[in-house]
């Protein structure tokens, strides 16, 4: 059976080699073709004894997701879409800035926590990405934007905030994360490197134990009720544990300090009632804020919140102490900006045929109304 070295962290690529009589200096050196110099021919890693690189191309391979379709913003913001099989496709943004470059990475085929104002909620859900799916993602945009003029890796930051809960796919995740951070691999500092999440509580509390790197909360609420009705696993996962897992988190995190995402829905969520609440909520815990104009697609049921509306409510939060972003709309051009991700999802969730059978039931109650004598 031919395996795919993308999914082998170091460990699972020493024991591979391990099994086949191959010291582990040899795992060194495979990590740094693969990932570091982005080589998929082992016929090419030269400095690896012909005896091995044969043996290699008999059992495995380096197989990234195939290309669908490239995408260029006009703000230099670039998306591809990439094959996962079966009709599924995901979506991966590179994101270029003045001082950095950021890749924001998928993790699953779809999601299934349903946020309400999120493109790639209403998609529906398929499947967890594989190791190999997700790392992917970084060694197919590091070879295809190339190296800057003085030889450096053009993607310095990695997100995963692309497609799915990241930590609902934690194993894969994890194994990924560790690629990212070995100095063999991809050699990114855990500053670099940031796991955003809706508050899976528990598997928050094991990534601080197994990998911890920069974290993100996607909040949007400074209440339970309105929590539970835009964000649906805080039934589950209240708002009282999320801080409380935020701090623990922040015991073992490379910074000290979270970071809340807030997406800003006109007359929802971004009223100074809801700033004075959300400062009330985060207290005891340190943090900063990245403030998200909503990125509208069609039948959200939201609207962006008035630019008047997100300056009050990022100077209230500033006046109480915090530091604040407003987190600039890249990409929307190409359907690339937060919240907007949706790629080829074939939904076993059955979400996009309830959505499409309310809407028709909407559509045709309010066509009864207006055709009544």
């Amino acid at each position: 059976m031919t395996v795919n070295l993308l999914d082998f962290d170091a460990s699972r690529l020493n024991a591979f080699l391990a099994e086949r009589g191959e010291k582990p200096f040899r795992a060194k050196q495979l990590l740094r073709w693969i990932h570091h110099f982005g080589e998929d021919d082992f016929g090419k890693m030269t400095d690896i004894a012909k005896t091995t690189r044969e043996k290699l191309a008999a059992e495995a391979i380096v197989a990234p997701p195939r290309l669908l379709t490239e995408q260029a913003s006009s703000d230099g913001t670039r998306k591809w879409l990439l094959d996962v099989g079966t009709g599924n496709g995901i979506e991966t943004v590179f994101i270029p800035e003045d001082d950095r470059g950021t890749l924001c990475v998928s993790s699953q085929v779809g999601c299934a926590l349903d946020c309400t104002f999120c493109s790639t909620g209403r998609q529906g859900f398929n499947r967890n990405l594989s190791t190999a799916e997700i790392i992917g993602q970084l060694w197919w945009a590091n070879r295809a934007l190339g190296r800057d003029p003085k030889g450096e890796r053009i993607v310095s930051n990695v997100v995963m905030m692309g497609m799915g809960e990241p930590l609902a796919n934690f194993d894969n995740v994890v194994a990924a994360l560790r690629l990212m951070l070995d100095d063999h691999a991809y050699g990114l500092s855990r500053r670099r490197v940031t796991l955003s999440t809706s508050g899976l509580v528990p598997a928050m509390d094991r990534l601080r134990e197994a990998c911890p790197v920069a974290l993100a909360v996607s909040l949007h609420a400074p209440n339970d009720p309105l929590r539970d009705e835009i964000v649906p696993i805080n039934k589950k996962y209240p708002l009282k544990e999320l801080m409380a897992a935020c701090l623990r988190y922040l015991e073992k995190a490379p910074r000290d300090f979270v970071t809340f995402e807030y997406v800003m829905l006109d007359g929802v969520n971004d009223t100074l009632l809801h700033a004075e609440q959300l400062i009330a909520l985060v207290r005891d815990v340190p943090c900063k804020f990245n403030l998200i104009p909503f990125n509208p697609f069609p039948n959200s049921g939201y609207q962006r919140s008035q630019p008047e509306a997100i300056r009050r409510f990022r100077d209230r939060l500033i006046e109480a102490g915090y530091v604040v972003t407003v987190r600039k709309t890249r990409g929307d051009d190409i359907d690339a900006a937060c919240g907007q991700l949706a790629g080829q999802v074939k939904d076993k969730t059955k979400r996009t045929l309830r959505l499409a059978a309310a809407e028709q039931t909407t559509h045709t109650i309010r066509l009864s109304r207006e055709t009544r004598p």
